[in-house]
């Protein structure tokens, strides 16, 4: 569906991506994370089509985004300064909408409003940030898109509402098998949602996987070892945070599941208790292992 190969980008001297790829199948929901400064929203810019990369090719269906009308009439974004004219009230937005993606439903877009209960009427620019985001999916959805492009896309939403988004965004993923592309810093928003998950690290992908395979190759456990042993813990290349609070030793190590456990087992009579990652401590410790400091962070 979404194809990104080998694409570079600069910013003057300054190289922001390098030699970028992702693959996003379609009908599925796929999570880019990434510290700040890493390319998220630079790469999005490149899937919109509004910027060009230097080297490499962005496709949608095996098409070309940059300056294909065809392509953009069915790729949708929302980014946290969405568009809109400062002018405009809801209903003359739909209708701008309208002019612009030949898919726009306004049945799809009555039903919305009987959820969203937004006046139709109202200038958007005098609604508070939270109701602007709830116009802005009420629009982008009603333009049945094939592609969705968020970019923190839930910000300024109470928790209510921002379920009430998820569901009608999953609800298109299920019955139209439209595909979402979405990065966002709330980690374990996207953990709920998210059916694959591309990490991001100073312009270049460094893990892809599908979200069950990344927790599933990455183990915490809780064990009582003797010191010794946890030196030579902090030895192995696999050991991605070793830490100790009282007598109990806190061990992130990557590898097979059924393997690491029989492992860390023989090495702990006393207590070795395996706990369930958040995707959080996954791109936590992924990136420490890359250099990134995370030395402060208590597990």
């Amino acid at each position: 569906m979404i194809q990104v190969s080998n694409v570079t980008k600069y910013f003057d001297d300054f190289k922001v991506l390098d030699d970028f790829s992702l693959n996003v199948r379609k009908g599925t929901i796929y999570g880019l994370i990434g510290p700040n400064g890493a390319g998220k929203t630079t790469i999005i810019n490149h899937i919109n089509g509004v910027l060009k990369p230097e080297c490499g090719t962005i496709t949608i269906n095996g098409a070309p985004v940059y300056e294909n009308t065809n392509v953009k009439e069915r790729v949708l974004s929302i980014a946290d300064d969405w568009f809109f004219y400062a002018t405009y009230t809801v209903k003359q937005m739909a209708h701008f909408y309208a002019s612009v993606y030949p898919q726009f439903n306004f049945e799809r877009y009555e039903a919305i409003k009987q959820i969203f209960k937004i006046d139709e009427r109202r200038q958007i620019r005098k609604l508070s940030k939270g109701m602007r985001k709830q116009v802005a999916f009420w629009l982008v959805l009603s333009a049945m898109p094939q592609v969705l492009i968020l970019d923190e896309p839930l910000d300024g939403l109470d928790p209510v509402m921002r379920k009430q988004v998820l569901n009608l965004v999953i609800a298109d993923v299920t019955d139209r098998e439209m595909t979402v592309l979405v990065s966002s810093h709330n980690l374990r928003e996207l953990e709920d949602i998210c059916d694959w998950v591309g990490i991001i690290h100073q312009g270049r992908m460094i893990i892809e996987k599908p979200l069950d395979d990344l927790k599933g190759n990455v183990h915490k456990y809780q064990m009582v070892i003797d010191d010794e042993c946890a030196r030579k813990l902090e030895q192995n290349e696999n050991v991605l945070h070793i830490s100790k609070t009282g007598a109990v030793y806190n061990v992130i190590i990557r590898g097979d599941a059924q393997e690491t456990y029989e492992n860390m087992r023989s090495l702990s009579q006393v207590l070795c208790e395996k706990i369930s990652l958040t995707l959080e401590e996954v791109f936590i410790y992924e990136l420490g292992g890359l250099g990134y400091d995370f030395k402060n962070i208590i597990v």
